[in-house]
Protein backbone atom coordinates (compact mmCIF):
# COMPACT_ATOMS: atom_id res chain seq x y z
CA UNK A 1 0.00 0.00 0.00
CA UNK A 2 1.21 3.50 -0.82
CA UNK A 3 1.68 5.79 2.17
CA UNK A 4 2.85 9.23 3.21
CA UNK A 5 5.89 9.45 5.45
CA UNK A 6 5.08 11.42 8.63
CA UNK A 7 6.92 12.24 11.83
CA UNK A 8 5.36 10.80 15.00
CA UNK A 9 6.06 13.38 17.69
CA UNK A 10 4.20 12.35 20.83
CA UNK A 11 1.72 10.09 22.57
CA UNK A 12 -1.66 11.80 22.89
CA UNK A 13 -3.45 9.03 24.83
CA UNK A 14 -1.58 6.04 26.28
CA UNK A 15 -4.68 3.90 26.88
CA UNK A 16 -5.56 1.08 24.50
CA UNK A 17 -5.44 1.76 21.65
CA UNK A 18 -2.59 4.27 21.94
CA UNK A 19 -3.19 7.53 20.06
CA UNK A 20 -0.21 9.49 18.74
CA UNK A 21 0.31 12.95 17.30
CA UNK A 22 2.20 13.20 14.05
CA UNK A 23 3.13 15.86 11.51
CA UNK A 24 3.39 16.07 7.74
CA UNK A 25 5.23 19.02 6.19
CA UNK A 26 3.94 19.54 2.65
CA UNK A 27 5.82 20.81 -0.42
CA UNK A 28 5.04 24.42 0.52
CA UNK A 29 6.52 23.97 4.01
CA UNK A 30 3.10 23.92 5.74
CA UNK A 31 2.82 21.64 8.78
CA UNK A 32 -0.26 19.43 8.97
CA UNK A 33 -0.99 17.72 12.28
CA UNK A 34 -2.74 14.38 12.70
CA UNK A 35 -3.92 12.45 15.76
CA UNK A 36 -4.41 8.78 14.99
CA UNK A 37 -4.25 5.30 16.49
CA UNK A 38 -0.67 4.12 16.75
CA UNK A 39 -1.19 0.80 14.89
CA UNK A 40 -2.61 2.69 11.88
CA UNK A 41 0.50 4.85 11.33
CA UNK A 42 3.23 2.92 13.10
CA UNK A 43 6.12 1.37 11.22
CA UNK A 44 5.85 -1.66 13.49
CA UNK A 45 7.47 -0.64 16.78
CA UNK A 46 5.46 0.30 19.84
CA UNK A 47 6.05 4.01 20.39
CA UNK A 48 4.71 4.76 23.86
CA UNK A 49 7.48 5.22 26.40
CA UNK A 50 9.94 5.80 23.57
CA UNK A 51 11.92 8.85 22.64
CA UNK A 52 10.52 10.97 19.84
CA UNK A 53 10.33 11.69 16.95
CA UNK A 54 9.75 8.41 15.07
CA UNK A 55 8.91 7.88 11.41
CA UNK A 56 5.40 6.75 10.59
CA UNK A 57 3.20 6.19 7.55
CA UNK A 58 -0.34 7.28 6.66
CA UNK A 59 -2.07 5.27 3.94
CA UNK A 60 -3.02 7.33 0.89
CA UNK A 61 -3.84 7.27 -2.82
CA UNK A 62 -2.02 9.27 -5.47
CA UNK A 63 -4.28 11.65 -7.38
CA UNK A 64 -1.72 13.42 -9.58
CA UNK A 65 2.03 13.56 -10.24
CA UNK A 66 3.99 16.30 -12.01
CA UNK A 67 7.29 18.16 -12.19
CA UNK A 68 7.02 21.86 -11.35
CA UNK A 69 8.86 24.77 -12.99
CA UNK A 70 11.75 24.32 -10.52
CA UNK A 71 12.20 20.68 -11.58
CA UNK A 72 10.76 19.26 -8.34
CA UNK A 73 8.76 16.02 -8.52
CA UNK A 74 5.44 16.66 -6.78
CA UNK A 75 2.54 14.39 -5.90
CA UNK A 76 -1.01 15.24 -4.82
CA UNK A 77 -2.34 12.58 -2.47
CA UNK A 78 -5.55 11.91 -0.60
CA UNK A 79 -5.62 10.29 2.84
CA UNK A 80 -9.38 9.77 2.57
CA UNK A 81 -8.67 6.26 1.31
CA UNK A 82 -7.94 3.67 2.51
CA UNK A 83 -8.74 4.62 6.15
CA UNK A 84 -10.46 8.05 6.12
CA UNK A 85 -7.60 9.81 7.89
CA UNK A 86 -7.75 13.59 8.06
CA UNK A 87 -5.58 16.27 9.63
CA UNK A 88 -6.78 17.99 12.80
CA UNK A 89 -7.88 20.82 10.47
CA UNK A 90 -10.03 18.37 8.48
CA UNK A 91 -7.80 18.18 5.37
CA UNK A 92 -7.39 14.98 3.36
CA UNK A 93 -5.56 16.26 0.24
CA UNK A 94 -1.90 17.26 0.29
CA UNK A 95 0.79 18.18 -2.22
CA UNK A 96 4.12 16.66 -1.22
CA UNK A 97 7.50 15.85 -2.72
CA UNK A 98 7.65 12.45 -4.40
CA UNK A 99 10.33 11.45 -1.86
CA UNK A 100 7.66 11.72 0.88
CA UNK A 101 5.74 8.79 -0.62
CA UNK A 102 6.53 5.28 0.62
CA UNK A 103 5.74 2.73 -2.09
CA UNK A 104 4.67 0.03 0.36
Amino acid sequence: MISLVVQIERVVDDHFPVWVGCVLTDADGVRHEFVEKEPVISTGERMSGSHYPHPGHIGCVIEEEWVDELGRSLVRVSTEKPWSIESVAGKTKFTVFKEQIFPG
